[in-house]
């Protein structure tokens, strides 16, 4: 996820200093960066640490934080430097999903029915009272540990099985398609908006599969209703400068925030929203921290409609992987990358992590992309034969 920011930096001519994980330490980039800082854990803690070491070493003029454990740990340097950064209250909020449901309340921000407890046993009469309900860990991220509680079974079900993992957030289940704005800001001013689309795995875990960018709603009520739910969220947790990543569900009553992140999203939607609107916006976000001009790279109007897609297989052991270079040769077809190859195993698809590849596609037209898209998912086969998964 770093290496786009630090070839953007190459390019711009900046020296950088990067924070990298223990995981990815043999692989780091050593051409793109004059040196790296190691985090030896994974806990947000370790990151907090790992930056205070790296910005006590040498002050910066300005910090990205582009993955989730990140956050907290960036805006807290931008704050003790005076540097652009979302702020440290809406690195806080962004991290707790809690916090984001008692913050947009106070905000009248239009959002589920909730409930916070410290152990989700204490919710059962409250699902039992709303079912259908959705079951959330306040901090992980990827859809992990997102569970929708259709009935009461279910609901026996859950409380058994997640009964002692601690505090959880309990929600109505806002029914209907699932979205996210990608928006650029500085200085509480929105400079670019983009709309995804988003195909997802049937309840009850909701993982995404497909991600179409430069979405337009047919219905200019909705649009204006979903660039009002925008700035109502970005107003209440009080966002500054950087790259703010929001999702919502529309319903019966209109868009409804489901959570916001101010980093960079995941699943390559960068890629994807650069190639719609014909701009870098990794280059952006490192402009924006550093208070470089960006206007002039920025373009508001889409010129091409990409998607990003996760191929699929059955739980278990792969057998055989056919159809790669029939899709690369598509004309809309940029790239394939695949996590898996034969041999390897096939975990049931609860969370995002568990994904074994991408597919970006990049088409002239709308049209185009859903052709682009059944050639995908009819061409690249994955067979798997199972074996004990569960």
């Amino acid at each position: 996820m770093g290496r786009p920011y630090l070839e953007a930096a190459a390019r711009l001519g900046l020296r950088v200093r990067a924070v990298e994980a223990a995981a990815g330490w043999e692989n780091r980039p050593v051409d793109l960066a004059e040196r790296f800082h190691r985090v030896d854990g994974h806990e947000e803690e370790d990151w907090t640490a790992a930056v205070a070491r790296a910005v006590a070493d040498r002050a910066p003029d300005g910090v990205v934080s582009f993955a989730e454990p990140h956050v907290l740990a960036g805006a807290l340097a931008q704050e003790r430097l005076g540097l652009q950064g979302p702020s440290l209250h809406a690195a806080v909020v962004s991290r707790n999903k809690a916090l984001q449901r008692a913050v947009f309340a106070a905000h009248g921000v239009r959002q589920p029915e909730h409930l916070l407890v410290p152990d989700v046993a204490e919710a059962r009469s409250w699902m039992l009272e709303r079912l259908p309900v959705v079951v959330k860990p306040l901090t992980r991220a990827g859809s992990e540990g997102v569970e929708l509680v259709r009935t009461a079974e279910e609901a026996a079900e859950i409380v058994a099985r997640r009964s002692g993992e601690g505090k959880v957030l309990v929600e109505e289940a806002v029914q209907g398609p699932e979205f996210s704005v990608e928006a650029l800001v500085r200085d509480s001013e929105v400079l670019f908006e983009n709309v995804t689309a988003k195909d997802t795995t049937p309840p009850p875990y909701f993982v995404e599969l497909t991600h179409r960018c430069a979405h337009r709603f047919e219905d200019d009520e909705l649009a204006s209703q979903v660039r009002a739910l925008t700035h109502g969220v970005l107003n209440a947790i009080g966002m500054r400068t950087g790259l703010v990543h929001l999702e919502f569900k529309v319903g019966r009553s209109g868009p409804a925030l489901m959570e916001i992140a101010v980093r960079t999203p995941g699943d390559y939607l960068p890629d994807a929203v650069g190639l719609a609107y014909g701009f870098d916006l990794y280059e952006a976000v490192i402009r924006l921290a550093l208070g470089m001009p960006v206007d002039k790279l920025i373009h508001t109007d889409p010129v091409s409609w990409p998607a990003t897609h996760f191929p699929t297989a059955a739980p278990g052991t792969i057998t055989g992987i056919s159809g790669v270079e029939e899709v690369l040769a598509h004309p809309s077809v940029v790239r394939v990358r695949l996590r898996k190859k034969p041999g390897d195993t096939v975990l049931p698809l609860t969370s995002s992590s568990r994904r074994m590849g991408h597919v970006l596609v990049d088409a002239p037209s709308p049209t185009e992309r859903e052709d682009a898209l059944k050639h995908v998912r009819e061409t690249l086969n994955i067979t798997t034969e199972p074996r004990g998964i569960r």
